[in-house]
């Protein structure tokens, strides 16, 4: 892969990480359903993949294997929060929520990993704690959008989490692999709850939820893993912001969710926020 298409392959995985939201709005059944159906199709793809191009790294140890497990309880988690926040609030809120991320990366790597915040990094925080209360049209905890973005926020917190658990156990796997083995957690914990509601999901809802796990998570991840072999990390994770921007205009299309000014000044700044962490990340790299 040269860098004209290493760059292509990073965009066209930000564009189906940004599509995310919008299949889980598409999908007209439970989050349960949706994650289930995702981690299902995405380990068939991320299989796939593996087999084809081949593993670059270590087998997992059992105790790589149980960490791994856990990942995907809190990938799984991680889902169901965000799309949860989809149906209540719409894509952009529960999108914008979830960016807040990199925040709770920052805080969390501080407080676990005994790492020192400099200045540049408490910036990151208090941007994206702007951006939050700018997107966010009015905080009463009966509205729709503030529930929304409160379990959007769960779900950056979430995702947060595994990015930490996966620098701890990680080291030395394929990431292909690592992700294969946190999906197949998800669909075997969630088979049990799932199953009885197979039969209510329509054939159109599976077509939503096999591009989702197909496309926006084992085409996605393997684009994202394929351009890194050629990409500055800190290229790709400035590219990877651009995720909201695209989930959120495919939204305004599809479902006449027109941002306000508030909104979009807020995203502003919580993008903004992404890509000075990534900065900041692949500085201490």
């Amino acid at each position: 892969m040269n860098h004209r298409n290493a760059l292509l392959a990073i965009h066209l995985g930000a564009l189906l990480f940004g599509l995310t939201g919008v299949l889980g709005k598409l999908a007209q059944t439970s989050p349960l359903m949706i994650t289930f159906g995702r981690a299902l199709f995405a380990v068939v793809a991320l299989a796939l993949f593996a087999r084809l191009v081949g593993s670059s790294g270590l087998r997992p140890t059992p105790r790589q294997r149980l960490l791994l497990i856990l990942g995907g309880l809190l990938l799984g988690a991680h889902w169901l929060t965000f799309f949860h926040a989809v149906k209540v609030s719409g894509v952009a809120i529960a999108t914008l929520g979830f960016a807040s991320f990199p925040a709770f990366t920052l805080v969390l790597e501080g407080l676990l990993f005994r790492e020192r915040l400099h200045w540049q990094e408490y910036l990151v925080v208090a941007l994206v704690c702007l951006g939050l209360v700018l997107v966010t049209p009015h905080f009463e905890l009966a509205s729709e959008a503030t529930i929304g973005l409160l379990w959007a926020i769960l779900s950056g917190l979430l995702f947060s989490l595994l990015s930490l658990l996966n620098r701890a156990s990680t080291r030395g796997l394929d990431s292909v692999q690592a992700a294969l083995w946190q999906n197949l957690a998800i669909a075997v914990c969630l088979a049990a709850l799932a199953w009885p509601v197979l039969p209510t999901v329509s054939a159109m809802d599976w077509l939503w939820i096999a591009v989702l796990g197909i496309f926006c998570t084992g085409l996605s991840h393997s684009l994202f893993v394929a351009s890194l072999k050629v990409l500055k990390a800190r290229s790709t994770s400035v590219i990877l912001a651009l995720e909201p921007v695209y989930g959120i205009s495919i939204a305004w299309l599809l479902f006449n969710e027109e941002p306000t000014l508030r909104m979009l000044a807020g995203g502003a700044l919580i993008i903004f926020a992404i890509v000075v962490s990534a900065r900041l990340g692949t500085a201490k790299a």
